[in-house]
């Protein structure tokens, strides 16, 4: 599944930091998005029906938190791209994320066993 971009940069926030209220994220997103808190809200309750996000109550405010771990939608979306939108029989190049901000050394090894079947070390 490959997230719409107004999806992913929530999600992005919510791996940084969670739980959020639809608050909080508002405020972390405001300035890359642009958005007024009820299209926040939106964006929360369709991400919620994808099971995207999960809601819970915190001394009576719902807070928000990824579903979804960061490997596993990132590795999703990049296997789509490779293998159904180019067509790469072979292994994916996961070395070229190397130095990305998002991803630590340890989620990338998570990513490269997802996209390519390698073992995990032990």
């Amino acid at each position: 599944m490959l997230l719409p971009d107004t999806e992913l940069e929530v999600m992005k926030a919510l791996w940084e930091k969670h739980p959020q209220s639809a608050r909080e994220l508002h405020d972390a997103l405001a300035a890359r998005t642009g958005w007024a808190l009820s299209t926040t809200r939106t964006v929360l309750d369709r991400m919620r029906a994808k099971e995207l996000v999960s809601r819970t109550e915190v001394h009576g405010l719902a807070v928000f938190s990824p579903a979804r771990s960061k490997v596993d939608v990132l590795g999703t979306s990049l296997a789509h791209l490779f293998r159904d939108v180019l067509e790469v029989p072979g292994s994916v190049p996961v070395s070229a994320l190397t130095g990305s901000t998002l991803l630590n050394d340890d989620e990338l090894a998570e990513l490269d066993r997802m996209l390519n079947g390698r073992k995990r070390r032990s």
